[in-house]
């Protein structure tokens, strides 16, 4: 009896892992689509690249902006994953693709915010743990807005022009006048929880635009 419960429970197991097989499958190939691993590829060297970066001298807004930069190159990287090659047919065939596109984006999302927080550790980052959080989900929202307007190619430009917004804001907190609102969240505190909100909101209305919708690519 010990034995044919034993057979019982191999057989479900081997059944279990060929009904998962095809699902498996489609995350496989949606992931190899969007260029996944290129971009996990990516975030790595932004965060290596920021651990070398950190070890160098900076004043105190030469350490500010240096991981604002590349939080923004995340969220840009991150961006242009939602581009589809294959556009409309694609759209009108894959019943599990708004889970598919969640799943990728907010894994993506994830492994840079804790691959640039990692990075800081033992080092001098400017806004510690939080600020890298908040900011890299703010921006790759952003980023996820414009590849919902614009297409997936077009996505890098949304971070990319935040940046330069956040850091004109960066300069003013020395210079005056001084932005404080905070939808230009880079430029406050990690524990303002106005700025937590503002770049959390948008980062879900990213998520859901993408989530539903997808990048606005071509219908061919």
């Amino acid at each position: 009896m010990t034995g044919d419960k034993a057979r019982q429970a191999t057989a479900g197991g081997v059944a279990h892992l060929q009904a998962l097989r095809p699902g498996l499958r489609l995350a496989r190939l949606h992931l190899a689509s969007r260029r996944v691993p290129v971009a996990l590829a990516a975030v790595a060297a932004c965060a290596v690249l920021l651990r070398v970066a950190l070890h160098w001298p900076w004043d105190a807004y030469g350490a500010l902006q240096l991981p604002l930069i590349f939080e923004a190159a995340c969220a840009a990287v991150i961006a242009v994953t939602t581009a589809s090659p294959f556009g409309g047919p694609e759209r009108a065939t894959g019943r599990r693709l708004p889970f598919l596109r969640l799943g990728a984006v907010l894994a993506l999302t994830t492994i840079a915010a804790g691959a640039l927080a990692a990075a800081g550790v033992g080092a001098h980052l400017a806004g510690g743990t939080l600020e890298v959080l908040r900011n890299t989900a703010g921006l790759t929202g952003i980023g996820l807005l414009c590849a919902a307007l614009l297409g997936g190619a077009l996505a890098w430009t949304g971070p990319t022009v935040y940046l330069i917004i956040a850091v004109y804001a960066l300069y003013t907190q020395w210079h005056g006048p001084a932005l404080t609102t905070p939808w230009i969240w880079p430029a406050r505190p990690g524990h303002d929880i106005g700025a937590v909100l503002c770049a959390g909101l948008v980062f879900a209305a990213g998520m859901l635009l993408v989530t539903v919708r997808g990048a606005r690519d071509p219908v061919d």
